[in-house]
């Protein structure tokens, strides 16, 4: 149980400090902290909670996670179900707070589910930041998880410096960021899309299938290319 509620509170941790910072910071005018701010963000968010209770779980905090490092040996496909309920759960609680917070502002804050990124939410043609069409929101969403997966799996190899892995996977989110939020918001997360498009409503339902399919599609593939291409073998002489 403890693996599940470390991997409940990672996911909180991720979506309502990356989903949050897009949400009240990102947008004010002189002031806010814009794309690359929120990039940084769900990197912290990352980094943090890796260093955190990663000990505890591994620190996926993301189904598209769990499924690549299945793919890649390295996570007991028995686990995959409580681990993505877990992290659904806790990305839905996040979000539910968040949705309370921007509920309860004075100044009379309305989330529009017409406009693209409400409530840091995915999507794509007419909800994407910048017009991007389902072929490239797909296509981004594949390629940048398969790499995830690959930094991962690399940067928590045996042979490698494990002390730093934290730093590599967070910064390595953070530049996912950095080149996807104009076209999808960036999600390279099922849970955390979920979570989001919950609140938000609106055609962010219909749209939700992509932010599973891509992630989980491209973990699997990055998670195999690593397996079977990259993985150091062991030296048995």
């Amino acid at each position: 149980m403890k693996n599940y509620a470390a991997e409940f509170f990672g996911t909180f941790w991720l979506v309502f400090g990356g989903c949050g910072s897009a949400i009240f910071a990102a947008g004010i005018p002189e002031l806010g902290i814009g794309y690359a701010g929120v990039a940084l963000a769900f990197g912290l968010t990352v980094l943090t909670m890796a260093y955190a209770v990663g000990h505890i779980s591994g620190g996926h905090f993301n189904p598209a996670v769990s499924f690549g490092l299945f793919a890649g040996g390295r996570f007991d496909g028995k686990q995959l179900i409580p681990y993505i309920v877990s992290q659904v759960l806790g990305a839905i609680a996040a979000a539910g707070v968040l949705y309370l917070i921007a509920s309860n502002n004075d100044a009379g804050l309305i989330i529009d589910n017409t406009k693209a990124g409400a409530f840091a939410a995915n999507g794509y043609s007419a909800l994407s930041p910048h017009g991007y069409n389902v072929t490239a929101a797909f296509l981004i969403e594949f390629v940048l998880t398969a790499f995830f997966l690959i930094v991962i799996l690399g940067a928590t190899d045996k042979f490698a410096n494990g002390k730093f892995a934290g730093i590599a996977i967070g910064l390595a989110l953070t530049l996912i960021h950095l080149i996807s939020i104009p076209i999808t918001n960036t999600s390279v997360n099922p849970a955390r899309s979920t979570s989001q498009a919950i609140f938000v409503g609106g055609d962010y339902i219909p749209q939700l299938w992509l932010f599973w399919a891509a992630p989980i599609a491209g973990a699997i593939v990055g998670g195999l290319i690593y397996k079977l291409l990259l993985q150091k073998e062991e030296n048995l002489a």
